[in-house]
């Protein structure tokens, strides 16, 4: 739904044609996707992002056009079995039920947030008849000030945020079912240090949809580090005294998701002299990941920065 940003505030602006947002409310089936999957639809048919790699894209199109004034939303069932999973290049077949919602019902911080790649949370009222929808946005800060959004709800969302967990959910609460649609910030992996690592590491970020930046100096680390904390991500390879030293010493007292180093035992070692004589206790050293990576037997540079990345996912959904 990320990528959808730029257009859904360009088609919410005064004057601008109207569209429908299309995305699962349930779903069984079609395989590994992307839980945050979305389809903004023009009033000309044109479709924007993807859903079920465009599978249903005519009849949502179809779907969409009969949405008349005065109706705030609909759902419509969608299937694909057989000789069509081929045809749709998924990875197997399925089942869902999509909600489609005029843009003008999604309020324009949604999509402000979602451009800044900040954390945010969608959470969308559904009447028993599954046809109405008001939609609420939802932060990791103070709960918003919207008397009718069940707390219960709020606090689901919040807890998603808080594990970096992107996807939909229909939630039961004491005033019904609710929509909860959560967008966690980007991750951001800052790596201190130059080489083919750094390279194969942006690639990788790349690749996941993640964000990145090589930078061989500690002032610039920090400056990356401070400006998100929430979604920044440290990647050690320097290993210069007055850059690793430094740099760890401010991702461990900021409270980002993760900090890794790259290092023998003797480097690692020099490191936690330097950070102890700078006031760092025990259970602060305990969180860096080092020796850097999960334990998948990687050899080589490209095995190496995946499995650091894969040891970055599981510190931020663990």
């Amino acid at each position: 739904m990320r990528e959808l940003a730029d257009t859904a505030r360009h088609r919410a602006a005064p004057g601008a044609r109207t569209a429908v947002l299309a995305r699962p409310l349930t779903e069984r089936g079609f395989g590994p996707r992307h839980p945050a999957d979305a389809l903004l639809i023009d009033a000309d048919g044109t479709c924007h992002g993807s859903l079920y790699r465009g599978a249903f894209d005519r009849q949502l199109t179809d779907e969409a056009a009969a949405l008349g004034p005065g109706h705030t939303a609909r759902v419509c069932a969608v299937s694909v079995h057989d000789d069509g999973v081929q045809a749709a290049g998924l990875t197997c077949g399925g089942q869902a039920e999509i909600l489609l919602q005029p843009l003008p019902a999604v309020p324009v911080r949604w999509w402000e947030l979602l451009a800044a790649g900040a954390d945010a949370a969608l959470i969308t009222w559904l009447d028993e008849r599954r046809i109405h929808a008001v939609s609420t946005v939802v932060t990791p800060g103070p709960p918003p000030d919207d008397p009718d959004l069940p707390p219960q709800a709020a606090a689901r969302a919040r807890d998603l945020l808080a594990r970096h967990r992107a996807g939909r959910e229909v939630h039961a609460t004491d005033a019904g079912l609710v929509l909860i649609e959560t967008c966690p910030a980007v991750p951001h992996l800052v790596i201190v240090g130059g080489g083919e690592l750094a390279e194969l590491l942006v690639a990788q970020a790349r690749l996941l949809g993640w964000q990145a930046t090589v930078t061989p100096a500690a002032q610039d680390a920090a400056k990356l580090l401070a400006e998100r904390p929430a979604a920044a991500c440290l990647i050690m390879l320097s290993h210069e005294p007055d850059v690793d030293v430094p740099t760890l010493h401010t991702a461990l007292t900021s409270g980002i998701p993760y900090v890794g180093a790259l290092g023998s035992r003797h480097t690692q070692e020099r490191r936690a002299v330097g950070l102890a004589a700078a006031g760092l206790d025990a259970e602060d050293l305990g969180r860096i990941h080092g020796p850097i990576g999960l334990d998948l037997g990687a050899r080589t540079p490209a095995e190496t920065a995946m499995a650091i990345c894969a040891e970055v996912l599981t510190a931020l959904v663990g």
